[in-house]
């Protein structure tokens, strides 16, 4: 289920999204209890060859040597490319939203980026609900979209519940701020499910007319640095309402967690 993606990527583009899920949550890359013990990452949608796939081993092997991890692609030569880096731990499967997983495989991570940007809006839903089946209780996708290097992503943390559904736990936005600070820069690279909806009325709206005053208000901060404004752009933004984390070992890093 699904179509080809464009498979172009460039060396380390989602570490920021890996370095950012080993922060956010490390023991779900641990877990070892129930059906977690034997649980899979799984990197859907790798491209043209498998480096993120195998970067991100490289990473979440760090903190847990015994991780399986699987790299799912809809194109039949880019899995046959990968097999010569699969072994017993790294798998390479031809699947879609219907992932290629063995009956008694289940999956405690997924990482799906910039996969469900070339669908259209009324397909991400479908997606997102077959993705749910194969994901354990309190399992995490994180689901979004970079730019060519991943200078600059934002993703969808959904967490999936017991009673079989995705929670929308949190949007997340990132920068290196090697492109500056530009809140209208986030908007072009918006997950699927909101980035059709940044019109008057959405709240999706709301919050970047609110983050783009607050980065206004605060831009005498920018002369003390990037990381200082954007830092003083989320606690005014915070202000206005909305539930922004405000530790500084996020934003201090560049990462932006709006909580839903």
């Amino acid at each position: 289920m699904g179509q080809p993606t464009r498979g172009k990527t460039a060396d380390n583009r989602l570490r920021r999204v890996d370095n950012f899920v080993l922060l956010y949550e490390p023991s779900l890359l641990t877990r070892t209890d129930g059906l977690f013990a034997d649980s899979l990452f799984v990197d859907l949608g790798y491209g043209f060859d498998p480096r993120t796939t195998l970067e991100s081993a490289a990473r979440f092997r760090r903190v847990n040597p015994n991780l399986k991890i699987l790299g799912v692609e809809i194109d039949k030569e880019r899995v046959e490319a990968a097999q010569p880096f699969a072994d017993e731990k790294t798998f390479f499967r031809l699947g879609g939203f219907n992932l290629p997983l063995q009956s008694s495989e289940r999956v405690r991570l997924m990482r799906a980026f910039n996969v469900l940007r070339q669908y259209e809006e009324k397909d991400v839903i479908p997606a997102y609900e077959r993705l749910a089946e194969y994901v354990l209780p309190g399992g995490l996708m994180i689901e979004g979209t970079s730019n060519p290097f991943g200078s600059i992503w934002s993703a969808n943390l959904a967490r999936k519940t017991e009673n079989e559904t995705w929670n929308m736990e949190a949007l997340v936005f990132s920068t290196n701020f090697r492109l500056g600070f530009d809140v209208e820069e986030f908007q072009t690279i918006l997950p699927k499910n909101y980035i059709h909806r940044v019109v008057a009325g959405e709240t999706i709206y709301d919050f970047f007319e609110a983050w783009k005053r607050s980065a206004s208000e605060t831009s005498a901060a920018k002369t003390f640095g990037l990381k200082q404004w954007f830092i003083a752009s989320a606690s005014a933004l915070s202000q206005k309402g909305f539930r922004i984390d405000l530790h500084k070992k996020w934003l201090g890093k560049g990462w932006l967690i709006w909580y839903l």
